[in-house]
């Protein structure tokens, strides 16, 4: 009886120890926090600029801290998201390629992580607002640039920055939420 008893006991003990095994284990997939997003409301930068736009309230514009900034360029803050919009402006002197040129060699320094990039024209007449959207997808820093020109006299180049390690998953609820804003932003663009 003892026998049959050790013998239960071990068919038993080496049954529950097989069912353990490594290959067997699947631990629960990666998730990220759900992100409450604010409803959309506006309200119009107009602050000595040679320009006005429209904002949402739950976001803030600052003058750039940089010790080398100019007058006008400014950081569009999402601070409950880690996500600043860099918008720089300059005068046009006859070198607007120049700027262009520029904005797109600036975009270039992102394409070893973009896994696409597609551009959007802006091109509004009444206001004299003109330019591209850059969208940039993958793991890149900066999923969205843009430059705006009037042609003439004004030029206004912004990058998307997010102060976290660029993981487009991660990312995109709230990439797509202030890529809106920034859509509705150069939609209101105007030049004074």
């Amino acid at each position: 009886m003892n026998l049959k008893y050790f013998l239960f006991l071990f068919s038993i003990s080496s049954l529950l120890l097989s069912s353990c095994g490594e290959d067997e284990f699947s631990p629960k997939p990666k998730g990220y926090f759900r992100i409450d997003l604010p409803a959309k409301t506006y309200t119009t930068y107009d602050k000595g600029c040679p320009f006005t736009f429209e904002y949402p309230k739950y976001s803030r514009l600052v003058a750039d801290p940089e010790r080398t900034a100019e007058p006008c360029w400014l950081n569009w803050e999402f601070p409950r998201y880690g996500a600043t919009l860099h918008i720089s402006y300059k005068d046009l002197h006859d070198d607007a390629m120049n700027y262009i040129k520029t904005s797109w060699d600036m975009v270039q320094k992102h394409i070893p992580k973009a896994s696409a990039m597609n551009n959007d024209e802006v091109l509004n007449r009444e206001n004299k607002v003109y330019g591209l959207v850059f969208n940039i997808g993958g793991n890149a820093a900066s999923p969205l640039q843009f430059y705006l020109t009037d042609s003439t006299r004004h030029f206004v180049r912004a990058a998307l920055y997010f102060s976290a390690v660029p993981n487009e998953d991660s990312i995109k609820p709230v990439f797509d939420f202030i890529h809106a804003d920034i859509l509705h932003m150069i939609k209101t663009f105007k030049w004074k």
